[in-house]
């Protein structure tokens, strides 16, 4: 035997019957909260800080940062045909 059984109602209805809360307010003064903290975090990120904080201490800038991946490709590149690579260790 099969029972099928429509039933035709909106959300709010149907929480209603069930005796739920209604939690959409909430979730809006959370949601609008969220946005609030998104965009000042958004806001207060620099590139500057971030490049920063991402390399380590020792490379501090951008032209020690060039320097060193010279160094470590000049240092592979004498590697590959045999050459003596400065400060390589052995």
């Amino acid at each position: 035997m099969k029972l099928h059984i429509d039933v035709d109602c909106t959300p709010e209805e149907a929480r209603a019957f069930l005796g739920l809360p209604d939690v959409q307010p909430m979730q809006g003064a959370l949601m609008n909260q969220l946005q609030e903290r998104l965009e000042a975090n958004l806001a207060a990120t620099d590139p500057e800080v971030l490049f920063k904080t991402w390399l380590p201490h020792q490379i501090g800038n951008l032209e020690q940062l060039q320097k060193f991946f010279w160094q470590q490709f000049a240092q592979a590149a004498s590697r590959a045909t045999g050459g003596s690579g400065g400060s390589e260790r052995e």
